[in-house]
């Protein structure tokens, strides 16, 4: 892991981020994101019908599967092969809730977006950069159905996420994961390309934060996803 990372770069920075389509190229629609040393491959599969519970409804469904390969991490971590655990079922539920706000379910017909969002290097921020990545799988894998059937993309607009902390009573955006361990706050924000936000969740894992500071850790995180859009767009070719 980089020791360095912080040092160059401000508190109201992102680590340095890079969006790499098509990663996976027999995928309906691919991305690796880099941010830091962090990376995550991202694909969606375009797959035939949907759920039991949504069939006869006209309408499709996107869920999203995370993974951590087994030295992702400094030491190795086993492979959850009985099924996701608490965790896992937690990141799992973030990405699906917030690519399917992204996407006009009833635009992809009886289709169901599966996404697979794996975990190659972990420095913090993983199931942030697996949206801001997933959400590019899923533009492109719209596109795909779009071409196959001849029809509009149900893909309405990109979203982003982003981690922001307090660190010794300084607000960080973009946490590694030598600050993520030491914070004293911790909070992920997603964010819609038209303003909307599906997720703000903060804890005070140690000392207790301020309102004043909520609001801090907020202004930075909507600037930080607001810069992973434009990196989105610039991505897609504007």
């Amino acid at each position: 892991m980089n020791d360095t990372a912080r040092d160059s770069r401000n508190n109201d920075a992102l680590r340095s981020t890079r969006l790499e389509r098509n990663a996976a190229p027999y995928a309906e629609g691919s991305c690796l994101v880099s941010t830091g040393d962090t990376r995550v491959l991202c694909t969606a599969t375009v797959q035939p019908g949907v759920p039991d519970w949504r069939r006869g409804s006209g309408s499709g469904w996107l869920t999203a599967e995370y993974a951590m390969l087994p030295r992702s991490t400094l030491r190795r971590t086993g492979r959850e092969r009985s099924g996701a655990r608490g965790r896992t079922q937690e990141i799992q539920r973030l990405i699906g809730r917030a690519l399917r706000a992204a996407v006009d379910l009833g635009a992809l017909g009886e289709r169901t977006i599966l996404v697979d969002c794996d975990v190659l290097v972990a420095d913090g921020g993983t199931r942030t950069a697996a949206i801001t990545g997933a959400a590019l799988a899923v533009h492109d894998a719209c596109a795909w159905i779009a071409r196959e059937h001849g029809a509009a993309s149900a893909f309405r607009q990109l979203v982003a996420a982003t981690s922001i902390g307090i660190i010794g009573g300084e607000p960080r955006l973009d946490l590694d994961y030598r600050e993520d361990v030491a914070a004293d706050v911790d909070m992920n924000i997603v964010l819609l390309e038209s303003g909307g936000l599906v997720e703000v969740q903060g804890t005070a894992e140690r000392e207790p934060f301020s309102p004043a500071q909520l609001d801090e850790l907020i202004r930075l995180g909507l600037a930080g996803c607001r810069t992973l859009l434009r990196l989105q767009r610039e991505a897609i070719g504007g």
